[in-house]
Parts: structure tokens; C-alpha cells; sequence
């Protein structure tokens, strides 16, 4: 599941054949002005002034490589504490987001919009360990990924930088604050191209990362980490990375993880709802544990509902209601499924791909983490229900190109 159209491989040169042409580099193209065609003089004043002026263009030469190379985008940035604090214009102003455990704001940084995220570390975390860790998670490209651009360290907190993306989180989406009664998710094909791009996008954190032999742990899916493009309506995840720059990894990386144990353990604080059983024994996520939180994020997009909320019971008091418990009543009842779908969607669905989708969805959250399918299968389903999502469209003759903006209404 590694080679999707949504993974971005790096692809090391080959050496040329005897028929191909020589690549040349981007200074091959550049002429040498002391060359034997621009030579003017002769004898050993003229060899003294060729090496002379060799060894300068060669200092210039390698100088224009070294800025090249800072300026390519997977090269980390470690950024001073004072920058971050200049464009935050001392964390005051453009704050986006706030909890007891991260701040986030919008600014400015190196002319380049980034979203800066405050986290506290879990243990000291020195610049050449920082480095490391970024060369290794700054080399990943995902379009369904936000990008990280670097860090800074200061005291007991770590500040992450990520491109910034324009639109709003799927929990707003969903749900939005000032009429509860509209989404601009208001089509099922909409919500199908969310759930293929994020199940592409952990599938290639699991996967494709090039992290040992299992990849990384996200640790952070849920509705509120996940940005939908204005203009695309596609799916970014928020926060990859952190929980490696944060050191929630719990034991040294070198050491093999036991035969039972399929991916790295990490220790974090959840997200009620979207924490799996043995998350909540242990504080230790794997990627079994992404699966799940992948799993009540469909569910979430399925339904238009919270993850957990509170209702009144027969008794005049409070129940708690989980979407998962809900979705498990609806797909033991014949036309269930139909009646616990988002009503927002006005019944204009295929009926069968939402029952596959809600028995897949229910498959990541099942209690034993053994039990859960692998993130590639996973992604290679929703793929083809996509596809049926699309044939169905496409049969009935629904629009789907037409845009909606995402602001408050």
C-alpha cells in the first residue's frame, strides 16, 4: 500500500547506461570563462591565473551548492526561540487554538505562513538529538499530511512549525457552531474523499516512512487534527511528528519491539472517545491504536454525531451515548444503517457502500487491538468503496463539481 497515488517516493538517480546522455548538474550548464576556448594569454602567467581563478569559481561553486541544499524543503529548520517569539508578536496575537497541554498560533515566519505549536516535553531534548529526529520526519511528503517545517527549543517546551493549510477542522465541518443544521459536507462523495485521504495518509505514516522496519505512530487522530481544504475539500492531518519531537516514546528505538508487539509504543495523553481500551490501561498507543482512532473518526463522518455525548434517560437522568455503540445497533437491524446515517445527506447515498463503510469503521474498533485490520488493507478498502461511490454518482447523474465556502453562516 506503500506505491498509492497519494505517497510521494524518493527516487535515487540511476547510473546512466551506455546509450543514455550524461545528466548534467545545474553548474555543468555554466561556462568557464578561463577555459581553453576563452583562454587569453599563454605560458606559466596564464596556468597560474587558470588556477587561480579554478579554485575561486570551485569556493563559489560549492558555497551556491550549500544554499541550495538549505533551501530545499525537507531540510529541517531549528529556529531561534527569539524568531518564534518576534513573529508571534510575543504570543500575543493570531492564537488559534489553547488547551493544558498545547497553544497554537498563526503567523509569519522566514515569509512563510506557518501554524506554531507549543507542546511540553516529556524529557530533555538537546539540539543534535532535535536535529536528528527532524532530518528523519522532514523528509516525508504526503499531500495528506501537513508539513512540518521545523522546530525551536525553549526551556521545557518544544515549538513546532507546520505549513499552514486554509480551511476548517472536520469537526466543525461536521458540526458547525453557529447553525447546527448545515455542513459543507452535504454530499456522500465529499465524505468518501475525506475518509480515502486520511485512510492514504496514516496508511503511509504506518507504512511508508522508512522508520525501521514498522514506521511511525501518530498518537493525535481525530476529528479536530484534521483540516478539509477550502478549495479541494480533500483531508490533511494535523500534528505528525509531534509525538517523536515531543519524546513520547517510551524505550530506546534501537531496541526491537517484543514478537506480540506489531509497531514503537508511545505514552501520550488521549482524547476521550477516541482512546482505545488498552490505551486507556496501559497510556501506551501503537499503531493498533491509530486503527481505532481511525475507525471513530468514520464513524463520526458517517453520522454527523459527537463522539460521546449525554442524553436524558427514562429515569430524568443522564446516559452516556458513544457513536460506536450506536453504529453496532444500527448495522444488527435491517435498514439500520440507513436511519443512523448524517439525515443531512437526505438519503442520497448508496445504501450498501454506507453498510460496508460503518462493518469496516466497526472492524478498526473492535476491543482487541488483534483483531483490527493492518492500515494498508484498510486504505485499499475505502479506495474501492470510493470507487463505487463514484460509479454511483456517475449512474444517477449527481453534480460534483460545484464548491461551497467553508466560513461561519
Amino acid at each position: 500500500m506503500c506505491k498509492t497515488k497519494k505517497s510521494t517516493e524518493a527516487i535515487s538517480p540511476r547510473s546512466p547506461n551506455s546509450n543514455a546522455r550524461p545528466r548534467k548538474s545545474f553548474t555543468d550548464s555554466i561556462p568557464d570563462p578561463f577555459s581553453n576556448n576563452y583562454a587569453t594569454g599563454s605560458g606559466s602567467g596564464s596556468s597560474y591565473n587558470n588556477k587561480y581563478y579554478s579554485s575561486k569559481s570551485s569556493a563559489t561553486s560549492r558555497a551556491s551548492l550549500s544554499s541550495f541544499k538549505d533551501s530545499l524543503p525537507e531540510n529541517p529548520h531549528i529556529y531561534n526561540f527569539s524568531e518564534i517569539s518576534a513573529a508571534t508578536n510575543n504570543f500575543l496575537s493570531n492564537k488559534f487554538s489553547s488547551s493544558s497541554t498545547s497553544a497554537a498560533w498563526r503567523c509569519f515566519l522566514r515569509d512563510k505562513e506557518v501554524a506554531v505549536f507549543q507542546r511540553k516535553l516529556r524529557r530533555p531534548l538537546e539540539v543534535p538529538e532535535l536535529r536528528d529526529r527532524l532530518l528523519s520526519i522532514c523528509r516525508i511528503h504526503h499531500s495528506s499530511l501537513i508539513k512540518l517545517l521545523g522546530a525551536s527549543l525553549s526551556g521545557n517546551y518544544i515549538y513546532l512549525v507546520y505549513e499552514f493549510a486554509t480551511g476548517a477542522n472536520l469537526k466543525d465541518c461536521l458540526r458547525n457552531p453557529k447553525n447546527p443544521s448545515f455542513t459543507v459536507l452535504s454530499t456522500w462523495l465529499r465524505r468518501m474523499q475525506i475518509a480515502t485521504d486520511l485512510a492514504h495518509g496514516l496508511d503511509y505514516v504506518h507504512h511508508c516512512t522508512g522508520v525501521q522496519s514498522s514506521g511511525f505512530v501518530h498518537n493525535h487522530i481525530k476529528s479536530s487534527s484534521v483540516i478539509v481544504t477550502e478549495e479541494s475539500f480533500n483531508a490533511k492531518i494535523c500534528h505528525f511528528g509531534t509525538a517523536e519531537l515531543c519524546g513520547e516514546i517510551t524505550g530506546s528505538s534501537k531496541t526491537p519491539p517484543p514478537p506480540q508487539q506489531k509497531s514503537k509504543e508511545v505514552k501520550l495523553e488521549g482524547t476521550r472517545g477516541y482512546m482505545a481500551p488498552e490505551f486507556q490501561q496501559t497510556g501506551l498507543a501503537t499503531q493498533e491504536s491509530d486503527v481505532y482512532a481511525f475507525g471513530v473518526v468514520v464513524l463520526e463522518l458517517l453520522s454527523g454525531e459527537e463522539v460521546l455525548k449525554f442524553a436524558f434517560d427514562d429515569n430524568g437522568g443522564y446516559r452516556r451515548v458513544s457513536v460506536i455503540d450506536t453504529a453496532r445497533e444500527a448495522s444488527g437491524e435491517y435498514g439500520g444503517v440507513r436511519k443512523w446515517v448524517d439525515r443531512r445527506l437526505r438519503d442520497s447515498y448508496p445504501v450498501e457502500v454506507a453498510e460496508k463503510m460503518v462493518r469496516l469503521a466497526l472492524e478498526c474498533v473492535e476491543e482487541d487491538p488483534n483483531k483490527r485490520p493492518d492500515m494498508g488493507r484498510v486504505a485499499l478498502l475505502v479506495s474501492k468503496l470510493y470507487l463505487e461511490s463514484q460509479h454511483w454518482a456517475d449512474q444517477i447523474g449527481l453534480p460534483t463539481d460545484f464548491s461551497v465556502s467553508l466560513a461561519p453562516r
